[in-house]
């Protein structure tokens, strides 16, 4: 039986399926129901193969599904220009990838800017005082005027999450964040994530392999081939 759907949502799928055409169509997800509350860590567990990168990638507006709906923050989505999706995945939501994916041509401030600026709204000096909290925050002080390749991995990961927080989303998608950290960093990461949740009330939706970070979550969605198994 699927857990009962918290009070408050601010992501939902809807019958969520994704299928991948070909001459051998690749179901990807099979018909989804769930919803992520106000507040809520969830890890998205399974074996490999499983869709857990699928759904992950559908809650967070990164691919359209075949049949079904995401709701953010109540709003519909389904109907939705690939602009309009756009500006709500850069003001709603924010991204973190097992590889960072940070700019190696800007600076460790400069990376984290650039959401901001290309959200609009504030002004350079707001810009970078942002930045600078936030990396302040999570215990970067000491990296920022470098540059990404001078920074260890667990850095790095941790200015990927800087830069996710950058437009103050209300929820953070995470797939695999740990994936390339020793238990250490992983660890670090973890603490900073249930930071976020208990101090700012953020939801985070995380994708792990690790069953020991999975169990340090709130709630856990476990599947296989495609469907919600446990949850």
């Amino acid at each position: 039986m699927p857990a009962e759907l918290p009070t408050e949502l601010v992501v939902e799928a809807r019958s969520l399926t994704r299928i991948l055409p070909g001459t051998v169509p690749v179901t990807l997800v099979r018909d989804i129901d769930l919803g992520i509350g106000a507040s809520e860590f969830v890890a998205i567990t399974g074996p490999s193969g499983s869709g857990k990168s699928s759904l992950l990638y559908l809650l967070g507006l990164l691919d359209r599904p075949t049949e079904g709906e995401v709701l953010i923050e109540g709003q519909a989505t389904g109907d939705l220009s690939d602009s309009d999706l756009a500006e709500l995945r850069l003001t709603k939501l924010g991204f973190v990838f097992q590889f960072h994916f940070l700019l190696p041509e800007f600076g460790v401030l400069q990376n984290v800017m650039l959401p901001m600026r290309k959200a609009g709204g504030r002004d350079a000096r707001e810009i970078r005082a942002r930045a600078e909290q936030i990396l302040i925050q999570l215990g970067l002080e000491d990296c920022l005027g470098k540059m990404t390749n001078q920074l260890s991995g667990g850095q790095r990961q941790r200015v990927a999450v800087a830069r996710a927080l950058a437009n103050d989303p209300r929820i953070i998608l995470a797939d695999e964040p740990t994936g390339n950290l020793d238990t250490k960093n992983a660890g670090i990461v973890f603490d900073i994530f249930r930071r976020l949740v208990v101090e700012e009330g953020r939801s985070i939706v995380a994708v792990t392999h690790d069953p020991d970070l999975a169990a340090r979550t709130d709630r856990r969605i476990h599947l296989v081939d495609g469907r919600v198994v446990a949850d």
